[in-house]
């Protein structure tokens, strides 16, 4: 899946375009959807196939329709594994980047009726049944990354209010700063508590952490909500510097919670490829070992 493919619809016209086709039109509308057109037509006429081909005693992988539907299956599986290389080589025109992904998504979608009319509904605990498991599991993760490409970034912009990650972080690093420099006339225990939110990493916990977006040992609330018992609910931020610390600890704390939220939606937006890439890869070898052990015993 493509952030290109996610970006917001522009309604300026440049030369070569389809009528009605805009500057950063979404992938899954691509030409006004000709890969969905193209997938549900293949789709279609396998079913078709199915339904009308008399194969004896019953439609199954082995039959000479069997074969056709598994050579076309596989054919488009190996097809579409290259689009991890297409990335890489972004170009506009009738192979662009966007076009290929269209391709990849909704031919990836057809594979369910191809693979499964292959199958002819005969399953079990056999190198053919992993092939198709396996399968079904990539393209399950690849409608999860569609679903987290078409709904997140908009999340993820509106969070980070036209600020990047650096200038976040840059203002954090401000804060602790104006932190360390107002903690000084603190009393000790006080004083202590406000160095560990400076010493901590408010981000550490790795990726189950950063998904998740809680940190329940989080310094900075904690150093927060000890002096907040003393200064009140309604800090002055005048000349009293125990009043200053819960003032800049309550800007640390909401910068923090924007900065764990932008990461928590980063990651989920990469998440999946961990699942659906080397999936991909068991798909090809378990694949192979399917077509292997078909020829072997034709």
């Amino acid at each position: 899946m493509v952030r290109e493919g996610m970006s917001v619809m522009a309604t300026r016209a440049t030369p070569g375009r389809v009528k009605g086709e805009t500057l950063h039109d979404s992938f899954l509308r691509y030409r006004n959807f000709r890969w969905l057109k193209i997938a549900l037509t293949i789709s279609f006429i396998a079913i078709l196939g199915y339904a009308l081909i008399d194969v004896e005693p019953h439609p199954n992988g082995g039959s000479w329709y069997g074969y056709t539907l598994g050579t076309i299956g596989a054919l488009l599986i190996l097809w579409l594994t290259v689009l991890g290389v297409r990335k890489r080589a972004m170009t506009p025109g009738r192979w662009s980047l966007k076009a290929w992904t269209s391709a990849h998504v909704y031919l990836g979608l057809s594979l369910i009726v191809i693979a499964t009319l292959h199958t002819g509904f005969q399953f079990g605990w056999n190198v053919h049944t992993l092939a198709y498991v396996l399968m079904m599991l990539v393209i399950l993760s690849g409608i999860f990354g569609i679903f987290v490409y078409a709904t997140l970034p908009a999340a993820l912009s509106n969070n980070r209010e036209e600020m990047t990650q650096v200038q976040m972080l840059d203002a954090l690093r401000a804060i602790d700063r104006q932190l360390h420099d107002a903690a000084q006339p603190l009393p000790h225990a006080q004083a202590a508590l406000v160095q560990e939110s400076l010493d901590q990493d408010p981000f550490g916990g790795g990726i189950v952490r950063r998904l998740s977006g809680r940190y329940p040992a989080c310094a900075t609330r904690a150093a927060h909500h000890n002096i907040r018992q003393t200064t009140g609910h309604n800090p002055d931020t005048g000349n009293d510097p125990l009043e200053r610390v819960d003032a800049l600890l309550e800007r640390k704390e909401a910068m923090l919670a924007r900065l764990r939220r932008h990461l928590q939606l980063k990651a989920m937006l990469e998440v999946w490829l961990y699942i659906h890439v080397p999936i991909t890869f068991a798909l090809i070898a378990a694949l192979a070992a399917h077509i292997i052990s078909v020829f072997f015993y034709w």
